[in-house]
């Protein structure tokens, strides 16, 4: 994360999200740019290296001094000036950087034919202005190509200082980019790390979401038909009243803690429980449950979705089917929750359902839902590799 004091490398080699963004965030005044290369941190570096410019300006007078040098020593002193900005030019867009970087580039062009080959002295400022204005993938190689051409010219022209100026230049550069560039990749790691993060807050709240919908539905569905049975029965057998009373209180309890441990992520279904459970609840609603006395080796995992499917199947036959008989199954590979019943209603809801739906699914399984007038089938299939 960078701070006010530390420069911003990486931020020049990124693009806003809208074209006019920064632009609007920085005029592009005298101002502005000088604002954005203070903000930068890059200015105290850039203008060390403006000083430079005075090597082609000093040997150009020395060699032909007159008119043309003074309209030299002007072109260079802008080009100075401009090159000291580029790195508050390198925080705008990219539209911005491109015009920027084609009038250096337009500069040198006019300087040819002004000062001759004293222009390759140049050649470290334009090779930084490729790394600072340019995007990554393209100021690689139009900088390498530059380079190599100034450097031939500069040896067949028998100027070795300008060759190496060619070579410092690309050097420096390259460190320069590759800097940037990892700056950005690690701030693009960091970001994409906050959106996890918030995918997992999203996530998680869906789990605990789905577990309080399988434990508390399941839970209160028990409590109301325990209450309604003891209610009918309180004047006719009180001590079958009391026993469904003491079903509430523990059935209350239970709740309680798997709430706690739904919040906790600690929760413990498991098939064998919740056959022994629906072996209770369905009995107690007069529905005839035919379970297995004995379940095939399941992973752990696996003995915990399957008992949510079970819990699921349960409390959807209570509730909906007016079955008389019900039946499940489990397989090592698969569970299976049937009744006679009349079906899911037409419009009834089936959150529940699609948040199972979607636990089978995120654990690489499939559910599948067969409802008619004649029964309803829930069955859960897991891969063989799962």
């Amino acid at each position: 994360m960078s701070t006010p004091d530390a420069p911003d490398w990486g931020r020049w080699a990124r693009d806003p999200a809208e074209p006019g963004e920064e632009a609007a965030a920085r005029p592009l005044t005298p101002r502005g740019v000088l604002r954005a290369a203070r903000e930068s941190g890059g200015l105290a570096f850039s203008l060390p290296p403006v000083m430079f410019v005075l090597v082609p300006i000093v040997v150009g007078w020395m060699q032909a001094p007159g008119p043309t040098m003074v309209l030299a020593t002007a072109l260079l002193l802008l080009y100075g000036a401009m090159f000291a900005a580029t790195t508050g030019i390198a925080l705008y867009p990219r539209r911005v950087r491109l015009i920027w970087f084609a009038l250096c580039t337009g500069i040198l062009l006019v300087l040819i034919p002004v000062i001759g080959l004293n222009v390759l002295y140049m050649v470290m400022f334009q090779a930084m202005t490729h790394v600072l204005l340019l995007p990554w993938r393209w100021a690689v190689p139009s900088m390498l190509l530059m380079s190599l051409a100034v450097m031939a010219i500069a040896l067949v022209a028998g100027q070795p200082i300008a060759a190496g100026f060619a070579v410092m230049g690309t050097i420096m550069s390259w460190g320069i980019g590759h800097g940037i560039r990892q700056q950005v990749l690690q701030e693009q790691l960091e970001a994409a790390h906050r959106r996890n993060a918030v995918l997992a807050v999203a996530a998680e709240r869906e789990r605990i979401g789905r577990d309080l919908h399988d434990l508390v539905g399941h839970s209160l569905t028990s409590l109301t038909i325990s209450a309604q049975l003891a209610r009918r029965l309180l004047d006719s057998d009180p001590e079958a009243a009391r026993a469904q009373l003491e079903h509430i209180e523990t059935t209350t309890r239970q709740a309680l803690a798997d709430v706690r441990a739904t919040a906790s992520g600690m929760q413990t279904v498991r098939a064998a429980t919740e056959i022994a459970s629906a072996r209770t609840v369905l009995g107690t609603v007069g529905i005839q449950a035919e379970v297995p006395t004995a379940l095939p080796p399941l992973h752990e995992d696996l003995a915990e979705l399957f008992g949510y499917v079970i819990r699921e199947g349960v409390t959807n036959i209570v509730r909906h089917s007016r079955a008389t008989r019900a039946r499940i199954t489990v397989e090592e590979d698969a569970v299976t929750v049937a009744d006679d019943g009349i079906g899911i209603p037409h419009g009834a809801s089936r959150s529940g359902l699609q948040g199972l739906e979607a636990r089978v699914v995120l654990a690489g399984g499939r559910l599948r839902v067969e409802t008619s007038e004649t029964g309803t089938t829930l069955r859960a299939t897991m891969d063989r590799a799962t």
